[in-house]
């Protein structure tokens, strides 16, 4: 009887003491949100989505309508995989695992996802990576030799459809899951292991609309597109009924594209030139007497250039159909197109050096070489070298100037670059172009040159004094401050100077395309808009603007005038009309249109030679993207403790039973 009596009390001890370890860790935890991140690590990461065209698609997803989860191993660890894995593979080792994944299918099905690592040791390490082509956007070529190879590093794997997930790992995350793989490694036969969780469920997977005419006739993707800037320098007056100057044309892309969505900066290819376009225009701002020159600058900035061009064939487009967002500009006055290519790795050894591919002979080609040759000689402290490309090159490199070919063949242009036969940015739309890749001293050069060029260009003048020319200065605080603003996210978008403008919605830049939201609008709805187009448009408006009689005309949206606009409207009581002719100009396929809420494909057109070979991208649509990790029982295990359960319920069952039996017969004795 007396160890009866002991029993409950032990019982009653054990009890206490896990509630009161219970309790303890309950306490640390005050909701289930609380509970949940103590169970799941949220990992930062960049995915590759997915994209369709007219002929298919392009880019990652999950195989199904659910998320998917699997062991994390590392890639040079798993070289026979007997079940579903998640793999960690360092990028140099990426385009290897997405080799053997498309040639194995035995390794294939057992790959759930894939997981890249990041760090500054892995740039080092690698010679170049690009997942583009050897030659981008060939078809859109003006000329047949579309395999040259202007990419040498190219390997095309962005443009290959993938049943799985691919993230791009942040450092920090890179680090946690380094130590997650080593643990399952070394815990193999454990009856625990740590998984990776894929969210990047996509809804044309989901509708089984797998090419761009289908799901956007299902609606369930949007147009790859945004909004183009142009300004002119000095504004244009709308009141005339014809203009008359001659229109020298100086255009830049502000969009880059990278295996991984949201890590596209682009630096070298093509910001470096956006921040010598900028550059250029504000060392252009500070000159007086534009109206007195003979001819009129244009500046255009151009969004969706890596997709097919979307930008400059929407803007002939327009000028074809004399739209209101080209109002005043007339393609029959563009005497010259001049676009700053990739400019930022021109400096070595400090000389900045630079490369011209033109059209052709021309006048019009002559006259800009001859400028180009007189910015050169005024910059001479500057240690600046502007050599002609090798003359057996096919023609001009990948570019807008293409587009402006194939529309007019007769067009009198030049790109400048920092290369001759072949890129010498080898990280060519990764997501390793970035600032790191870029010189500041070759932007500045770039800047300086096409600067004063472009006065020589407008003022016509071929007996200028050398005084003039050296009041024309870039200001290179403006571009590193640049820099720091749109390839960095330390200060990002959030730096004094894009605040000055806009109210950015982002931090950390990232210059993919995006898609278009709602009906294309030459004054769209900001929302709309991404950030760096709202900022390069009112970076424009503000330095090409001519001052007012009333200085003092504030506006939060539109102005009463026609010349004017109004900078600075999303900063509160900010807001000024200026004299300026700064607009927006969609940038989405000519094989698109909008009707009725709905976007549709049109048939090719026989007079448009870059629209019969369009791809028209989309992009899909989605509900959510994520990546966790949590740790979960082995399934052996699990199927150890089901059986031990079972038994130990049977066994409990037979001792009861046997119990009952034993104490109704001691009842009956007593």
């Amino acid at each position: 009887m007396k160890a009866m009596a002991v029993r409950p009390l032990l019982l009653f001890f054990f009890f206490a003491q896990v509630r009161l370890s219970f309790s303890g860790e309950l306490s640390s935890m005050e909701s289930i949100p609380d509970l949940q991140e103590s169970m799941y690590v949220v990992v930062d990461g960049y995915p590759c989505v997915r994209l369709l065209n007219l002929s298919g698609k392009i880019g990652c997803s999950n195989p199904g309508r659910e998320k998917v989860m699997a062991s994390i191993r590392r890639f040079r660890n798993a070289n026979d995989l007997t079940q579903l894995t998640a793999v960690l593979v360092s990028l140099d080792e990426l385009q290897d695992l997405l080799h053997r994944i498309s040639n194995d299918v035995s390794f294939h099905k057992n790959i759930v996802g894939v997981l890249v690592e990041s760090g500054a040791e892995i740039r080092d390490k690698l010679k170049g990576f690009s997942p583009t082509q050897k030659f981008p956007q060939a078809e859109f070529a003006p000329y047949p030799s579309i395999n040259y190879e202007w990419n040498s590093m190219g390997s095309g794997i962005m443009l290959k459809a993938y049943d799985f997930p691919v993230f791009l790992l942040s450092e920090s995350s890179t680090s946690m899951l380094q130590e997650v793989a080593d643990k399952n490694e070394k815990a193999m036969n454990g009856y625990t292991t740590s998984v990776a969780e894929f969210d990047l469920v996509m809804q044309t997977t989901k509708a089984g609309t797998h090419d761009s005419e289908s799901c956007l006739k299902e609606q369930t993707c949007l147009p790859l597109g945004g909004y183009s800037v142009w300004s002119s320098l000095p504004p244009i007056n709308m009141s005339l009924s014809y203009q008359s100057k001659p229109i020298i044309l100086l255009v830049a892309s502000m969009d880059s594209a990278s295996f991984f969505r949201d890590k596209s900066l682009g630096a070298d290819s093509p910001i470096s030139g956006l921040l010598s376009l900028l550059a250029a225009v504000d060392a252009l701002s500070r000159v007086d007497g534009w109206n007195d020159l003979n001819k009129q600058l244009v500046f255009l900035v151009l969004t969706g250039e890596t997709w097919g061009y979307l930008g400059s064939r929407r803007f002939l487009h327009e000028l074809d159909m004399q739209s209101d967002g080209v109002s005043g500009l007339n393609s029959s006055l563009i005497e010259m197109v001049l676009e700053i290519g990739s400019v930022g790795k021109g400096s070595s050894q400090g000389v900045k050096t630079f490369f011209t591919h033109t059209t052709g002979v021309s006048s019009a080609v002559n006259d800009a070489l001859d400028a180009l040759k007189r910015a050169q000689d005024s910059l001479k402290s500057e240690n600046i070298e502007v050599l002609s490309s090798n003359s057996s090159n096919p023609g001009i490199p990948p570019s807008s100037l293409m587009a402006f070919l194939k529309k007019n063949s007769l067009t009198s242009g030049i790109v400048l670059e920092d290369f001759d036969t072949a890129f010498t940015n080898k990280f060519y739309h990764s997501h390793l172009d970035d600032m790191a890749n870029i010189n500041s001293s070759a932007v500045v050069a770039a800047a300086s040159l096409i600067a004063r060029s472009l006065y020589i260009l407008a003022s016509d003048n071929n007996d200028m004094h050398s005084s003039v020319l050296g009041a024309i200065n870039v200001n290179t605080s403006l571009v590193e401050e640049l820099m720091g603003c749109l390839l960095s996210c330390k200060p990002g978008l959030s730096c004094e100077m894009v605040k000055n403008y806009i109210a950015p919605a982002n931090v950390c830049p990232s210059h993919y395309v995006g898609v278009v939201i709602g009906e294309p609008s030459f004054k769209p709805y900001l929302g709309y808009v991404d950030d760096v187009s709202r900022f390069v448009w009112n970076f424009l408006a503000d330095r090409t603007s001519t001052p007012k009689e009333n200085a003092s005309s504030s506006c939060s949206k539109d102005c009463t005038n026609e010349d004017e606009v109004c900078i600075r409207a999303e900063i509160n009581g900010k807001g000024v009309c200026v004299i300026s002719t700064t607009r927006y100009v969609p940038a989405y396929s000519t094989r698109l249109t909008f009707e009725s809420g709905i976007w549709n494909v049109l048939p090719p057109n026989s007079s448009d030679s870059m629209g019969s070979v369009d791809p028209v991208w989309t992009e899909s649509n989605w509900n959510t993207i994520g990546l966790r990790v949590y740790t979960i029982q082995n399934g052996a295990y699990d199927h150890f403790i089901l059986i031990g359960g079972i038994t130990v319920t049977i066994l409990a069952y037979f001792m009861i039973a046997l119990a009952r039996s034993f104490i109704t017969k001691a009842l009956k004795r007593d």
